[in-house]
């Protein structure tokens, strides 16, 4: 158990010295060709912390998701609106900017940690259930979106054209929350 706690206490405080590092190397302008060999020294230290969580670490653990987390954790840090997409979320997103897939016709963002409609899309399921900007997001079916990322909630609202989704929504003014179920459809995007 003691040693448990060693390796765990080893590993978080070896990667806050890798995200340290990998945050000197942005604020120092890493990418400026005359920066070259100084990102690739501070590279090394996530290098060898990755080798030592690889090596030490109480659980197997895996690399893609070690480097996944990793720069989950750097995106996330520059702003509200970066985050990091695994290539199947990539692919995801993708459909949307392709021209058409089955969903509400919301557009979403996060706003003071909290899953806010910035605009419903004009003639779309969303628009015509009553959705409205600055509606904030709690439930999207039974699933609270607190803990949900960007992405994970527009998978959640996506769906198959004719099925359904039910959002739990709070609206300023109102005491209680709003219930709207809203049936999926082909959204257009132009």
């Amino acid at each position: 158990m003691a040693k448990e706690r060693f390796s765990t206490v080893l590993i978080s405080g070896l990667m806050l010295t890798a995200i340290l590092f990998v945050g000197i190397f942005i604020g120092k302008g890493g990418d400026r060709p005359g920066h070259a060999s100084e990102s690739y020294e501070e590279l090394q230290v996530f290098a060898e912390v990755l080798s030592q969580v690889k090596k030490h670490y109480v659980e197997e653990t895996k690399t893609k998701d070690l480097v996944q987390g990793a720069l989950r954790g750097m995106l996330a840090g520059l702003d509200p609106h970066s985050s990091f997409m695994t290539p199947e979320m990539f692919k995801e997103m993708q459909v949307e900017t392709k021209g058409e897939f089955g969903g509400l016709g919301i557009q979403i963002g996060i706003k003071d940690n909290r899953l806010t409609v910035i605009a419903p899309i004009e003639d779309t399921p969303a628009f015509t259930a009553g959705i409205q900007s600055g509606d904030t997001i709690i439930k999207v079916d039974e699933t609270p979106t607190k803990d949900l990322t960007l992405m994970e909630a527009v998978q959640h609202m996506r769906g198959p054209r004719g099925t359904s989704v039910i959002l739990t929504v709070i609206r300023e003014g109102l005491e209680e929350p709003l219930v709207f179920t809203i049936t999926r459809d082909i959204i257009k995007i132009q």
